[in-house]
């Protein structure tokens, strides 16, 4: 049995009512809106933020979810979906998960337009149920994304993050819509407990982990569908080249900053920087940070007593950083 199915095991049949009722969510009286909703529905990723959402809620509330624990995980999966959609515009891409994005097949203009619906009834589905706690932590979700966004360009411009920097950057771009999921399932179940808080800094240990793993794909040998060298290419500063940068002699510094600024599209050159960040110990320190929020987020867990649910989240943790794209 593949992993993801080994995870999902315990919440098969709330993920597939899930299913039933997201779509639901997306229906709108405009044709054109449901041909293009219809497209991304059917092109779904792995889902691993409705994922979380019922099995943290599952784990919580003794097997038992709500029709809050639904509306939540549409919430997020709506708000998840529109920021992709906004991504693809803001960073001129054409593919998404193999597929052509949304505004390569019908332009930005529309993309753009789509994003702020799916936003919109994200936000609808909690004010039509009176879910005011929840609608208060996607609404934070959604201000931490723009503003990691914005931080990321601000300081890509100058290439002088440091590492404090990078993970707020992180926090904010990646660790808060998988925190707002597990602590928006904590709040389904248990609305006002500590529970709320502890998920929320158990998803953020997942998130931080999790986009390490991504900047680690940047540096190795397997083909996961992303070449590696693109963030070198795209000046993105990620952690192995943090580290490094901040750890190697001025001259070493001034060469790896100029090859980034000025030689990004040399093939070679990239090659050659990969060769330095590995040789420096930029890996193997974004690897030891790595687990370091994994062992965080599994300390977590072990407070809760065992069961099927508290056994899928060991595994998803574990599957972030194990996984191979």
């Amino acid at each position: 049995m593949k992993i993801v199915e080994q995870i999902k095991q315990p919440i098969d049949y709330e993920m597939e009512l899930f299913e039933e009722k997201f779509r639901i969510s997306m229906s709108s009286k405009v044709a054109l809106l449901n041909r293009i909703t219809h497209y991304i529905v059917n092109r779904k990723g792995k889902q691993m933020r409705p994922m979380f959402i019922f099995l943290v809620s599952k784990m919580l509330n003794n097997g038992e979810v709500s029709e809050r624990t639904y509306r939540g995980a549409s919430v997020i999966e709506l708000i998840h979906t529109a920021s992709l959609v906004h991504d693809d515009v803001v960073d001129d891409s054409n593919r998404r998960r193999g597929f052509f994005s949304v505004n390569a097949l019908w332009k930005n203009k529309i993309a753009v337009l789509i994003g702020d619906f799916l936003l919109s009834k994200g936000m609808l589905v909690c004010i039509d149920n009176n879910d005011f706690d929840l609608l208060k932590i996607i609404s934070v979700a959604v201000r931490e994304l723009a503003e990691g966004e914005l931080l990321q360009i601000e300081k890509a411009r100058k290439l002088d993050i440091t590492e404090a920097v990078y993970y707020e950057i992180i926090r904010k771009k990646t660790a808060s819509l998988i925190a707002s999921c597990c602590s928006m399932a904590a709040a389904s179940v248990k609305p006002n407990s500590q529970d709320v808080d502890t998920m929320r800094k158990f998803g953020e240990l997942i998130g931080m982990a999790f986009q390490i793993k991504d900047d680690l794909f940047d540096y190795g040998e397997e083909k996961i569908g992303k070449p590696t060298g693109i963030d070198i290419k795209e000046q993105k500063m990620t952690l192995p080249l943090i580290h490094v940068l901040n750890t190697v002699p001025k001259i070493e510094k001034d060469w790896l900053i100029n090859s980034i600024k000025n030689h990004n599209k040399d093939r070679k050159r990239v090659k050659e920087v990969i060769a330095f960040v590995k040789k420096n110990n930029g890996l193997t320190y974004a690897e030891t940070k790595m687990k370091q929020y994994q062992s965080e987020a599994l300390s977590i867990l072990k407070k809760y007593p065992e069961s099927e649910y508290r056994n899928s989240l060991e595994l998803m943790v574990n599957y972030v950083i194990d996984r191979k794209k």
